[in-house]
């Protein structure tokens, strides 16, 4: 019965190891505990002002950019694709709303009114999707590798962000806009919001309706999707244009959250950041099998670890490092033949123990 008990007990703990959000949600717990065991506070909260601090708050919030990024970079992933031009999207949108919003206050006297909000909002959304737009049809319409097809707009975009903000650091004191990467929101930060609206909007199109159906046969096999009769070029379109907008939120936040737009540091090797949570999260990169709950996580990820490194004093040029460890030690993880061989050589060990 005892050994019943014990198989049973193993296989449910292989079930559960065989989730694919189970190895970065532990991975994201184990990090969280050693900082709360090394900190004692890292993980209290507090209501203050009516606003809740804490550095699981500040987790959250810093990591609404990447976790953005990353949650368009798994749609683009899904169908064999790749997006590395998103750090550079990100400043051109961070830089069209900031010259927008300093044209219009030049014009406006103190621009009282959300008028130029919006308007800055609308017109770097746009030039995101025209990027994601532009992506697309490179990979789509011309048959660009999308590696190459990202790459240019990535060469090219903060050259392209400079010249729009005439090679300066755009400086924006405008309240309004300060508000959606330093605001807060019954209690919490307004970015958290953002994230949560575009995670939701993504869930309801990939689990509720036929895209998530179409998306994973695309990624499966492009060849076989198309001649079921799915369009493949049309949603890949729509994927990319969709990163694009994923990545121009990003640079909003970013760019409201300093009050500026520097094109040379907003969405800096963002673009690794995002491909590196993604992995994480357990999103192939040969395409069919994405998650975007792990992709949030892995996002989340990242960012703890930076705190962590930050926290204990580490220098920062050692971040990158320990995110490739980190990167490595779980992808073996998430690896079905590593966990095999493992398997297979505790139990060559136990059989020679036991002789």
């Amino acid at each position: 019965m005892k050994t019943s008990f014990a198989i049973g007990l193993a296989h449910g703990l292989q079930t559960i190891a065989s989730r694919p959000l189970f190895w970065p949600l532990l991975t994201l717990a184990l990090l969280l505990a050693g900082n709360g065991l090394v900190n004692p506070g890292f993980l209290s909260l507090q209501w203050r002002d009516g606003h809740l601090y804490g550095n699981l708050v500040d987790i959250a919030n810093r990591a609404a950019p990447l976790i953005l990024v990353s949650l368009g970079m798994t749609l683009v992933i899904a169908v064999r694709g790749l997006d590395i031009s998103v750090g550079a999207i990100a400043a051109i949108a961070a830089t069209v709303a900031a010259w927008t919003l300093l044209r219009l206050q030049a014009g406006d006297g103190d621009a009282r009114g959300l008028l130029p909000l919006f308007a800055a909002l609308a017109a770097a959304i746009a030039a995101a999707a025209a990027c994601g737009l532009w992506n697309g049809l490179l990979v789509t319409k011309v048959g660009m590798q999308p590696i190459i097809a990202t790459l240019i707009l990535m060469v090219a975009g903060r050259g392209i962000a400079q010249l729009i903000g005439d090679g300066q650091i755009l400086t924006v004191y405008y309240a309004p806009y300060s508000y959606l990467g330093n605001g807060f929101l019954l209690g919490l930060p307004f970015a958290l919001f953002v994230v949560v609206a575009v995670f939701a909007l993504l869930h309801v199109l990939l689990g509720r309706t036929a895209l998530g159906l179409f998306v994973r046969a695309m990624g499966h096999n492009p060849q076989a999707a198309h001649v079921a009769g799915v369009r493949t070029k049309g949603i890949s379109l729509a994927l990319y244009t969709s990163c694009g907008i994923s990545a121009g939120l990003a640079g909003l936040l970013v760019s409201s959250n300093v009050a500026s737009a520097d094109a040379n540091s907003v969405g800096y090797l963002m673009e690794l950041d995002a491909i590196l949570a993604v992995c994480l999260g357990g999103t192939a990169l040969t395409g069919g099998r994405f998650s975007l709950a792990g992709s949030l996580v892995g996002a989340l990820i990242i960012q703890t670890l930076t705190s962590t490194i930050y926290a204990v004093g580490v220098p920062p040029q050692v971040n990158l490092v320990a995110k490739a460890l980190l990167v490595f030690a779980v992808m073996l993880l998430q690896s079905p033949e590593f966990r095999r061989s493992v398997r297979g050589l505790a139990m060559r060990a136990g059989a020679g123990g036991a002789r």
